[in-house]
């Protein structure tokens, strides 16, 4: 199946301990390649230990399915019914980890196939491909959004109470959400703001503060795309 690196693996050799040894040896280190990557381009959140094992063992279990199938279309029917069984249950990923996942896949058919020499040089150059994007900040947002929670009396008529204090310091800001609290005592104001550039947060914080009855407000820098910070 290993004759030659660069000649398709699809006959019917029997798999050889050498060739076997030697796909999976390199799809385990190009899968160890594939998450280092992935663990130190993750900046906005902290990488899952599971995902991030996944992504290691993922080519080596596509590398060991590869070469089992081989050429036998009985073989590909029957795990393809093994693998109908399955129910993932986890929530749909972000999109790049989509596509580490399908990078994984990729090494991992290039190695079962006997494909070793593509599968080191596609591996190695999609990973400095994504460290290189991900250093220079390609795609990424210059404006950063705040999320702002300001507290407010039952009693205040907060419409447009805190309108002159946010044109003052922010770019722009969007209500997102108005809830009580304290058995309905209080309001609670969530917005998400942009501020001006070279903004003393504690002079903006203080100025509101003089608007809500110096109840609490809170700032949270750098807030997630999930919040909805998207002008």
């Amino acid at each position: 199946m290993f004759e030659s690196i660069f000649s398709s693996a699809a006959g019917e050799m029997p798999i050889t301990l050498t060739g076997l040894l030697a796909a999976l040896g390199t799809s385990f280190v190009l899968g160890l390649l594939i998450s280092f990557v992935y663990a130190k381009t993750q900046k906005a959140r902290r990488p899952s230990q599971s995902f991030v094992l996944t992504l290691v063992l993922l080519p080596a279990v596509i590398t060991v399915i590869i070469l089992l199938v081989g050429n036998n279309v009985a073989r590909a029917f029957s795990l393809a019914g093994a693998f109908s069984i399955i129910r993932f249950r986890s929530a749909p990923g972000d999109p790049k980890d989509i596509t580490y996942v399908l990078f994984s896949m990729a090494v991992g058919l290039a190695a079962g196939m006997g494909f070793l020499l593509y599968a080191g040089i596609v591996g190695l150059m999609l990973c400095a491909a994504i460290a290189l994007l991900e250093a220079c900040g390609y795609g990424q947002s210059k404006i950063v959004g705040k999320i702002l929670k300001i507290t407010v009396p039952e009693d205040l008529n907060f419409g447009n109470a805190f309108d002159s204090v946010l044109e003052k310091y922010t770019l722009c800001s969007v209500l997102k959400r108005i809830k009580t609290a304290d058995l309905g005592s209080v309001y609670q104001l969530d917005y998400v703001v942009v501020t001006k550039n070279g903004v003393d947060e504690k002079e903006f914080i203080d100025e509101l503060r003089l608007r809500n009855g110096n109840m609490n407000i809170a700032l949270i820098l750098d807030a997630p795309a999930a919040s909805g910070a998207e002008f």
